[in-house]
């Protein structure tokens, strides 16, 4: 079965984003660059990567998530078109090369997504996308930055008071200052 993967940035402070979207403060420049660009290769979006020579695959991700947030702060109409990107939206419609916006629950698509045959599904992001989904998330791979925003998007949007435990199955500290770490939900739940 397939899993969904929350790979994100998140500053010491647990925000995403800043208030209004913002990513600037984020270290883009840095010796953890080299680790998104050699295994993550599929969360650069596809101009960017292919700017800068970096070879895509869908070998680890096939399809990204994202809430209609994240899908508009690059204000490209297919940002991940190497990828099937899937935003969801109520409100808002938008085409572009592989991608579809959909009010559907996003519970019951990720569902349908992890019966089908393919690699992992990446949840992009936001907040409150993610908090809608933290049930359905296999894995964690954080991208602590040093750095505190104050305010802003949190990890997870709103969710009940529920305690759960993910495990560590590997941490890697950069010269950077940012610290990846990988975390699965135990197989027993």
């Amino acid at each position: 079965m397939r899993e969904l993967v929350y790979f994100v940035a998140v500053t010491l402070d647990g925000w995403i984003a800043g208030p209004n979207g913002e990513f600037d403060g984020f270290l883009m420049e840095g010796d953890h660059m080299d680790a998104i660009n050699r295994r993550f290769a599929a969360t650069i979006p596809t101009d960017f990567a292919a700017s800068m020579g970096i070879a895509q695959d869908t070998s680890v991700f096939d399809t990204v998530l994202m809430g209609w947030n994240t899908y508009a702060v690059g204000g490209l109409a297919s940002p991940y078109r190497h990828l099937r990107q899937i935003v969801f939206s109520r409100t808002h419609t938008a085409e572009g090369e592989n991608l579809e916006v959909t009010d559907d629950d996003p519970v019951s698509v990720v569902r349908r997504l992890k019966e089908q045959e393919g690699a992992a599904i990446w949840l992009c992001g936001g907040g409150a996308l993610a908090a809608t989904l933290a049930d359905e998330i296999d894995r964690l791979v954080l991208k602590r930055q040093p750095v505190l925003f104050g305010s802003g998007i949190p990890l997870f949007g709103e969710r009940p008071y529920r305690p759960e435990r993910f495990e560590v199955v590997e941490t890697t500290t950069y010269e950077s200052g940012v610290v990846f770490t990988e975390l699965v939900r135990p197989t027993t739940r």
